[in-house]
């Protein structure tokens, strides 16, 4: 049985009324202050190559590359860079498992660093999204939204980027090999860490003063993974949008598919990768989504004081939301106007999230908000779920795995096998093999890939460690609520004080890592937590500004509007007066 919408915005309720209880207002604290890090100067490039050794670690090319432009993902995202010295290598390389019975396929952890010439004394640990498997270019890039200038390269620190301990973006083969599992996992930033530290006393004459991680969806996995495991290692924690508990969030994703398919004629031909989207994406279109969207808007936009398109108090909208009673409902043919009974009864169950056949939650839910429009949101939510995640629950987060024939979701082969994984799958089947292991697999992709659960950071603490967490609140695929769970288990295990080492703030109507109407752009963000981390002040609120080249913006908006992201579960409200487009005019407050 599903579990009722007033039951969901019960939940999200209660969770925000706990974490309010126990919040702190004063942000004065006994805890350490670790200080400022010291800058220091590149001595020699090329020399690393000979001159640095580490265990099981080859450096194979050092460039130094003149103060410039890079074009980061080569998709024309091009970000200021200062003179630096970029290096590549290998650790661990060695013979595996792969595809159809291969007993020797090539692995190991690749990596990219670049030291800039003139060091601020920082290093960062740059984590990567999705399955990994590429070496993207080690520049500091948290979120794909900052401006030109904003990333930590460019800002003077040392920064590394690998592929997680195997080859192939997108790429699912490497999960039946047990260990590059364990290092997609967290085995490659266990052992990348001290390699990395030791590379740059080599290069500056000194370790690094501070270190930071950072990264968004699977990249803030890792980061909090890091911060769970290896507490020791880094000093400020960057998150974005992380998948917590990745392989159920996967698992949801297709069970997400399996309701899009109830909506599909029975006569509809799905014998070819553009029939099988077709009929996907078919079932809700981008202008019933937009219906949706405008209906939350309706309900929820004015809780936060100011109907501005920004639904900021999201614990409110999901009370004031109901979408059997809010949004109409279609007498006759759809036209855009209304949704079908069939289409909420879909939409509904998506958003409650997956049950077992025990009744027992196997994911969190997804609270409304009206980045529910923003074509990402469909994007992830339909034909994307089973193409990017039918073949990662089977290969790498199943146990024991399950092999494909095709991988490849662009040829009708491989979107048809990943299709018809995807609608076949039991879902009490799939938490067993989350969950299990076997004598070859002998940790689960709950333990390797997940939090388990733990509230316990007395280390990092401790240490003077700071985390900041970002999360879009229309996030398709991970949940904002899987991580205001974490947070409020969080603050509850440290007597309401987690707000001393780690901050939640929400981006309204943020999807995935960045998009949907939102002010989606936090140059200042590395900035904030090295200030926390260094000087002891926390951030009260961080300004998160609109991107022109957004193009899921409201054309109503200004193009420079910002927004004060307020610490959880504060909410940012208008003042009642002011330039309703700036920051200036909203105060963080605790809802009622």
């Amino acid at each position: 049985m599903k579990m009722k919408l007033s039951t969901v915005a019960l939940s999200i309720t209660l969770s925000f009324a706990l974490s309010g209880c126990n919040s702190s207002d004063d942000d004065t604290t006994s805890l350490p202050i670790l200080g400022e890090a010291q800058p220091a100067t590149l001595a020699d490039c090329t020399a690393l190559i000979e001159k640095f050794t580490f265990e099981d670690t080859v450096i194979t090319s050092a460039e130094l590359i003149d103060a410039g432009e890079i074009d980061y993902n080569g998709r024309g995202q091009i970000f200021a860079t200062p003179a630096h010295c970029v290096l590549t290598g290998e650790m661990e390389e060695r013979l595996g498992k792969g595809l159809k019975g291969i007993e020797d396929q090539a692995y190991a952890i690749s990596f990219e660093m670049r030291l800039p010439t003139d060091w601020n004394g920082r290093f960062l640990y740059q984590a990567n999204g999705g399955l990994d498997g590429k070496v993207n270019k080690a520049m500091g890039i948290f979120l794909g939204t900052v401006a030109y200038d904003a990333s930590a390269l460019n800002k003077g620190f040392a920064v590394i980027s690998s592929d997680a301990g195997h080859d192939g973006y997108g790429e699912q083969y490497f999960g039946l090999d047990h260990q590059a599992r364990i290092n997609y996992g967290y085995g490659a930033v266990e052992k990348l860490t001290p390699m990395a530290k030791s590379l740059i006393s080599d290069a500056y004459g000194k370790q690094p003063d501070r270190s930071y991680f950072a990264g968004c969806s699977n990249g803030g996995r890792h980061t909090m993974v890091a911060a769970t495991r290896f507490p020791e290692m880094y000093d400020g924690f960057l998150v974005g949008d992380p998948g917590n508990d990745l392989p159920q969030a996967a698992v949801t994703q297709l069970y997400g598919v399996q309701q899009f398919e109830t909506l599909i004629p029975a006569d509809a031909p799905l014998t070819t990768a553009a029939e099988i989207t077709a009929a996907i994406e078919g079932t809700v279109l981008a202008v019933e989504y937009d219906l949706l969207a405008s209906s939350i808007t309706k309900q929820c936009d004015a809780l936060d004081g100011l109907e501005d398109g920004i639904i900021s108090d999201l614990v409110g909208c999901q009370l004031a939301f109901d979408i059997n009673r809010d949004v109409p409902q279609c007498d006759g043919q759809r036209d855009g106007t209304c949704l079908t009974a069939e289409q909420k009864r879909v939409l509904g169950n998506i958003m409650a999230g997956p049950q077992l056949s025990s009744g027992e939650d196997l994911y969190t839910h997804f609270p409304y908000d009206n980045g529910i429009g923003a074509s990402g949101w469909a994007s992830w939510e339909m034909s994307a779920a089973f193409s990017r995640d039918a073949g990662t629950v089977a290969t790498v987060f199943s146990t024991p795995p399950v092999e494909f024939d095709n991988y490849d979701t662009s040829s009708d082969a491989g979107l048809i096998e990943a299709y018809q994984y995807a609608v076949g799958l039991d879902m009490d089947e799939a938490n067993t093999l989350i969950n299990a292991t076997t004598s070859e697999f002998s940790e689960s992709s709950m333990s390797f890939m997940a939090l388990g659960g733990e509230t316990n950071y007395d280390v990092m603490r401790e240490r003077g460690a700071k985390m900041i967490l970002l999360h879009g609140t229309a996030d398709p695929v991970f949940s904002v609520q899987n991580t205001i769970d974490w947070y409020q288990s969080v603050d509850e295990a440290n007597a309401g004080n987690a707000d001393e080492f780690a901050k939640l703030y929400l981006i309204p109507g943020m999807n995935h890592c960045g998009n949907g109407p939102a002010t989606d752009q936090v140059n200042t963000i590395l900035d904030d937590i090295v200030t926390w981390v260094e000087t002891g002040m926390a951030p009260e609120s961080i300004t998160a500004n609109a991107r022109e080249e957004n193009t899921e913006l409201p054309v109503d908006w200004a193009k420079d509007r910002s927004r004060p992201l307020c610490p959880f579960p504060q909410v940012a409200t208008y003042d009642g007066s002011g330039d309703i487009e700036s920051s200036d005019s909203f105060s963080c407050i605790k809802p009622q």
